[in-house]
């Protein structure tokens, strides 16, 4: 499973980001290894960053995302694109990592 996650830095030591769509970087794990780091292009700037991640991600054939909070337009944009969600407020990355099935 390809799972990306919304972080405030670049590894998974990293916490998990509250903004979603605004988080400074985008991590992707294949089988709970990184192989990705994104730096957000989306985290600053005019509307619209939830679809646009989302967008991203779906390119980057995500099965799952994950923040510490996801706001509605992204939830409806993810779904469009059938990536699953999950939200960890208050996590690292690596806690994350521990809970997911491999």
């Amino acid at each position: 499973m390809k799972v990306a996650i919304a972080a405030d830095g670049n590894n998974e030591h990293a916490m998990i980001s509250e903004r979603a769509a605004r988080a400074p970087y985008i991590l992707i794990f294949e089988d709970k290894k990184l192989v990705k780091v994104i730096r957000n292009p989306f985290a600053f700037g005019g509307g619209g960053a939830g679809f646009s991640v989302a967008y991203m991600l779906a390119n980057e054939h995500v099965d799952m995302f994950i923040a510490g909070r996801i706001g509605p337009n992204m939830a409806v944009a993810l779904k469009e694109r059938s990536i699953a969600m999950k939200t960890f407020p208050g996590k690292s990355v690596k806690e994350v990592l521990e809970t997911l099935e491999s």
